[in-house]
């Protein structure tokens, strides 16, 4: 077996940083968006996408490539948001077997008073504390491995 690529000092401290990074600032900006709006940071991710799609409705199969959710997870998800109002599936018209996600009106009126508040949080906790140099290098690094990762199929889409 060949020896592994050992990271050097470098590349360890800044994979390191992105971990911590990452996970410090998903965990406020969660934990901001519960307090401000009740909505959890899946909640959200639902509602964005329907938000955006035409007609404020995706197939559900759609709607689990954008999450990279499994089905199993997104059904729960949608279960519990019908529970509340903010979503409902309907079956279309034009596809029996299939089913739709449909953004509510209340889930509209959610996700449009929960926006502000959490764009000011990443802006906050994130965007404003990068230059615009870094902004956009980072912006290109992100594109690179997102691109990478979804030409390699290990990831089902791109959410």
């Amino acid at each position: 077996m060949p020896e592994p690529g050992w990271l050097t000092e470098r590349e360890e401290r800044t994979w390191r940083g992105y971990r911590r990074m990452n996970d410090l600032l998903a965990a406020q900006v969660i934990r901001e968006l519960a307090r401000d709006s009740g909505l959890s940071d899946a909640d959200y991710t639902v509602l964005v996408v329907l938000s955006e799609a035409p007609g404020h409705r995706m197939r559900s199969i759609e709607l689990t490539r954008r999450t990279m959710w499994s089905k199993s997870r997104l059904s729960h998800q949608l279960t519990r948001m019908e529970g509340r109002g903010l979503v409902r599936r309907e079956e279309p018209a034009d596809n029996a077997r299939a089913c739709d996600a449909v953004l509510t009106e209340d889930g509209l009126r959610r996700i449009e008073t929960a926006a502000p508040a959490h764009v000011e949080s990443v802006r906050r906790h994130f965007i404003d504390l990068l230059t615009d140099d870094e902004l956009d290098m980072l912006g290109a690094v992100t594109e690179r491995v997102v691109a990478h990762l979804t030409e390699t199929g290990e990831h089902a889409a791109e959410p």
